[in-house]
This record gives C-alpha cells, structure tokens and sequence, in this order.
C-alpha cells in the first residue's frame, strides 16, 4: 500500500517547514542522533495518529531513523498540512493524510493504517484506539502497547480500563510531567491565540475572553488571554478547579452567567455541549466562539444552526451565523481545534517536550510489554527526568545537585 497524499509536487514546502522545526526540538534531535545508530525498533511497525504538521513530521522521521516502519494519519481533517505529508511519504514514511478529508475518507485512513497490523501505535483523541476495540479487533494480535496524547484521549481509554475493555497495555503520555506542564499549559495557552488572532485580525485586548475549563489547558488559555490585555472569566464543574481560579484573580460564575458578558469564548474541557442552545440567545452581537477542545462538540453548532436565520462563511475559517434579532455569533475553524485549524499547533520547542514523552513511552512499551498488564500507565518518572536534563542541557540551564549529606537527610 503506498501513500495517500494530496500532491507529492506539494513537498519542497513541506521539507522547508522540518528543518525549521528541527532546528527548535534539540530533545528530539539527541535522540535522533543516539538511536539511529541503535535502532531499537528494527522490524516494528509503528502506527501514529496524530496533526499532521512539521513538528509530528520529525516525530515520525526519528521513528524511522531509530529503525522503525512508520504509518502516520492526520487526527483531525484541518490540521493535516499537505506539504508536510508530501514531505514525509517522500522520505519513505507511509502517509495516509489529506487536509479537509471527508469523515469517510477520515475512517477510510484510519482503517489503513490498522492494515499495516502494527506492533505500537500512538493516538491523539482516541480514534485510533476506538478503531482497533471495535470494527477492526484482528489488528490488536500484534499490538504490544499504545500511548496518548490528548486529554479527550486519556479520559476514553480510562473508561476503557473501568469497563475491563481495554486490550493492550496504554501509556498516558498526556499525563506525564514533560507534557501537560509544558504542552498543556504553555502550548495551548499561545498557539489558541495565536490561531485566534490570525483568523479574527483583531485586538484581544480590553475584550471579555470566556474561557470554558480550569485545566492545565484552560490555565494556559487564561493566562495569555489575560497577558494580552483581556478581562477573563472562568466557567467550571470542578470545586477544586473553580477555586484555584479564584486564587489566581479570575472571575468564575457558570456559563449561563457569562453568556451576556463574553466577546470571545473559548472551549478546552473535553466535554460536549459546553456552549450551546440556551447560551446563543443571551449572547451579544459580534461575539466569536472558538474551541481548543479535541472534537468539535464543546460547541454545539447543530443548536446553532437551528436557531440561526442564515450561515456562511465572511472570511477564511469564520462562520456568520445571523440570528432572528439580527444578531451575528461566529464560529472559528468550524468548532474544532482553533490552534491547528487556523495556526501551526504548539510551537517546536514545546512539542519537543511532548513528542520526547512520545518516543520513550514506545521504547518503554518496546522493553517491558510482556510484564505489562492492559491498563494506563503513567510515564515513569525517570523518563520525565531524563527528558528535562537533556533540554535545560540543550539550552544551556544548569542547576544544583543534591550532596550525599543532602540525599541521606531526605532519604533518596
């Protein structure tokens, strides 16, 4: 099976973008150089299903370097760079990956890459994961263990585990320390506005930003909004997470509340309907909903639509939708991830943290499958560490270690 991608000729462009990424992930670039002279993944196949962008495109050519056969496909259908894909198959990395695919040709990709019956895999949402427990079991008989990337991600293949379902050992690298402190947090905090503001063209500052969810997402979203000049209001379910927001100087009412107020609302729980049918009417005029939420049900567009005189597109990724009372509500990137849709994703140097988890989770699966049970496992600390010391090395950042007085005092 060769590669799927929308034009090869596409890939000069695509190889310009590796590079330059290349040049801001010195994590992924020592691995790079140490384990392509060892090669542990000789003879495996990996399958990766994540955005298909720059940064995962040297993800999956490190992969390769370190002997591994690589099928990658884009996680959401508008955050696949065709130039970037066209890059990758031509460097001989199985690509099955459109930008703007049809949800046919989503699963269509989906069901290929399960195909090439991979020995490990890495999701981002689930998909993938759902795939292989449902419609296409026979290719969990050479899977050996998997890892996540994403929040949404993580909570389905624990409701797996609840249910006993789960059918392979599950690495949750979205919850390792070298990813949802930084990824999280800093990643989606900048590149959410940053795909904001290349869509709108507007001043966020002095604006009423509304951001749904307290998570390490929602933290990263706050603080930029509010670094760029906004008035931030906070919506939780969570006590816990409400409070912190309190102590951290933001307003917190529910969603109800803050529907009059906001003029840029912004998504990042994982949930469904965060937004929807009786928050529309309360809303003003002019005001822009945006999601960074993996799928694009935080915002109900169908109780949009329904309640909505008409719908089009007024620029590049912004939706009009007119109400009754004259109104306009608009949507960016069609509800989904606004941060891929309508930017580049986290930036390099974030990512290199991220997609570092990445590899050491497939290499850990790799070395320790078969005292692995079926269940989600955290990242080991080690790892985590490992990961840090290499990047505040790369950057020149050195700090103190502990004397032998010091550790035997603290019981290390």
């Amino acid at each position: 099976m060769k590669s799927i991608v929308r034009d090869i000729k596409l890939a000069p462009s695509g190889h310009d973008k590796i590079e330059w990424v290349k040049n801001f992930m010195p994590v992924m670039s020592a691995i790079d150089r140490e384990f392509s002279q060892s090669k542990p993944f000789a003879g495996k196949t990996i399958s990766i299903t994540l955005h298909l962008e720059a940064k995962t495109a040297y993800m999956a050519e490190v992969f390769m370097h370190a002997g591994a056969n690589v099928v990658i496909t884009g996680s959401n259908p508008l955050s696949t760079q065709d130039d970037v894909a066209a890059a990758l198959a031509e460097d001989g990395v199985t690509v099955l990956a459109t930008h703007g695919c049809t949800d046919k040709e989503y699963n269509d990709y989906l069901n290929k890459a399960a195909d090439y019956a991979p020995d490990l895999f890495i999701d981002d949402g689930g998909d993938f994961t759902d795939l292989i427990h449902t419609t296409r079991r026979d290719a969990l008989k050479n899977i050996i263990g998997g890892s996540e990337e994403t929040t949404t991600g993580v909570l389905r293949l624990r409701a797996l585990e609840r249910r006993k379902e789960l059918a392979c050992p599950m690495i949750a690298a979205n919850d390792a320390y070298c990813k949802f402190l930084f990824d999280n947090r800093y990643g989606t905090g900048q590149s959410t506005w940053d795909g904001i503001m290349r869509t709108t063209n507007l001043v966020v500052a002095g604006k009423t930003v509304v951001i749904a969810g307290y998570g390490w997402c929602g933290k990263g979203g706050a603080m930029r909004a509010r670094g760029l000049g906004a008035n931030v209001i906070i919506t939780e379910v969570d006590p816990i997470k409400a409070i912190e927001a309190v102590f951290d100087g933001f307003r917190v009412m529910t969603m109800k509340d803050a529907a009059p107020l906001g003029d840029i609302f912004l998504t990042l729980t994982g949930d469904k309907d965060v937004i929807n049918g009786e928050h529309y009417p309360l809303m003003k005029d002019g005001v822009m909903l945006a999601n960074a939420g993996h799928f694009d049900v935080e915002i109900n567009i169908p109780e949009l639509d329904s309640q909505s005189l008409t719908r089009r597109f007024v620029r590049n990724n912004v939706e009009e939708f007119l109400q009754h009372d004259g109104r306009k509500i608009y949507l960016l990137a069609e509800g989904r991830l606004v941060n891929l849709a309508s930017g580049d994703g986290h930036p390099a140097e974030i990512m290199d943290l991220s997609f570092a988890v990445q590899f050491f989770s497939m290499a850990h699966i790799l070395h320790n499958h078969k005292t692995m049970e079926n269940k989600v496992y955290y990242m080991p600390n080690e790892i985590n560490t490992k990961i840090a010391e290499i990047k505040l090395e790369s950057i020149g950042v050195t700090i103190d270690t502990l004397t032998e007085e010091q550790r035997k005092y603290l019981g290390i």
